[in-house]
């Protein structure tokens, strides 16, 4: 079988609106990253002269807010596909779905690991482990691991680029546990152990205030807002919304996600830890209606969705653009800030750029080595061996999640998570 086979997969096509929150949810990570007092914040700049302290507050310090909606949206995607391709979450092919995981997660991470490991070599400034009781080994061996933000929680903040990493090691410690808890907990359990998870979070993130970096970046909090989005995932397989009421959920979705954003400080002091449950809920609400509603890409909309598209290649690859471009501007801007803003666009169309080229020569080919995308012939036999009866295909395992097949490739399946 060569790695351009293609099967017909159920409800294949990519979904716009999901992809828009991707979008929106990358570019507000790397304006955040870009926006750090050390580098180059926007309060100080012309942008701040026009829009308020709130405004470039929201634009800049939302980057942490950010990643837990691409945890609720990885949580869905993971587990809807899951359901679409092996009929239910309690058919799931524990070995498929980590060769899956694997196909797109690691060749990307170990080219990232490489080159960092370079660049610390040569002693490049920004790239160096340096920080009492942190080593390259160490780190290395954290991130091969998933417990670099567990590291540095123990440790202290590692190099920025070495940093992002701390969101992977939950969410794979997640899919690594995730298959094996469908196959072996009944469905209502399995709910009600979700749902717990999930609601946890508040509690899960006070518990562990006095330690800076690791209520930021523990797994219990980062895993609560994967269950949300899991459970979203579940709770399409019941919940069959009219278009008015889909359109109504998108939009205290997007109101929820919006107060969050913009009055975040103003939640904070009524709900305390309480307000990530506001930020989940709404991305779970969104996450919902996007998918009932399947919008047609808006033209406005296309570069945004294109960001969505590539935002793990974005958030791997990013600071790469990021620190040299921080540090140019600095030099030359002698500390004047007021052009700040201007360094913005085209920082972030290198950065996509950069993605894109990560996509096509790491991810997509490393896809199709990895995990060839099987036949439609090994998948109808994978669901009748767990359902019992060889005569039922894949796509008759469950009805409700057959819309008309489309033609798709292993790369392309393994770009919706």
């Amino acid at each position: 079988m060569t790695a351009e086979t293609t099967v017909q997969a159920p409800n294949a096509s990519r979904n716009f609106g999901i992809d828009v929150m991707r979008g929106m949810a990358i570019l507000l990570v790397l304006i955040h990253h870009l926006a750090l007092p050390f580098r180059l914040p926007l309060a100080p700049s012309g942008l701040g002269e026009i829009f308020s302290r709130r405004w470039t507050n929201a634009l800049s310090f939302n980057g942490y807010e950010a990643v837990f909606v691409f945890f609720v949206l990885s949580g869905f995607l993971i587990a809807r596909r899951a359901m679409t391709q092996f009929g239910s979450l309690q058919a799931i092919n524990w070995r498929m779905f980590y060769r899956q995981r694997a196909s797109r997660i690691m060749p990307l991470l170990l080219c990232l690991l490489g080159v960092l490991c370079v660049l610390h070599a040569l002693d490049v400034p920004g790239f160096v482990v340096h920080e009492h009781g942190q080593t390259l080994g160490r780190a290395l061996f954290s991130a091969l691991t998933l417990h670099l933000n567990w590291y540095e929680g123990q440790t202290s903040w590692l190099p920025a680029s070495w940093d992002v990493l701390w969101s992977l090691s939950i969410e794979e410690v997640f899919y690594l546990a995730f298959p094996l808890l469908c196959l072996a907990l009944p469905r209502r359990l399995l709910i009600l152990g979700l749902a717990a998870l999930a609601l946890s979070l508040p509690m899960t993130r006070a518990a562990l205030a006095g330690n800076e970096i690791w209520q930021e970046k523990a797994y219990l909090p980062g895993m609560s807002a994967i269950a949300f989005g899991v459970l979203s995932a579940i709770a399409t397989d019941y919940f069959n919304p009219s278009r008015r009421v889909a359109i109504s959920m998108l939009c205290a979705g997007i109101v929820g996600l919006f107060a969050v954003f913009v009055c975040g400080s103003e939640i904070w002091a009524v709900l305390k830890n309480g307000y990530m449950l506001v930020l989940c809920g709404a991305a779970s609400l969104s996450v919902i209606a996007c998918h009932e509603l399947s919008f047609p890409p808006v033209r406005g909309l296309r570069w945004l969705s294109h960001m969505g598209r590539l935002s793990y290649e974005l958030y791997l690859s990013h600071m790469f653009v990021v620190l040299p471009v921080t540090a140019m501007f600095l030099h030359y801007s002698a500390g004047e800030r007021f052009w700040n803003f201007a360094a913005y666009p085209p920082t972030v169309l290198a950065c996509v750029l950069l993605a894109k080229l990560c996509e096509r020569w790491i991810t997509r080919p490393a896809a199709r080595w990895i995990a060839p995308q099987p036949s439609r012939a090994a998948l109808s036999a994978t669901s009748a061996d767990q359902h019992g009866d060889p005569a039922v295909p894949i796509s008759q395992a469950n009805p409700l999640l057959s819309p008309p097949p489309i033609q798709r490739t292993a790369a392309s399946l393994a770009s919706t998570d």
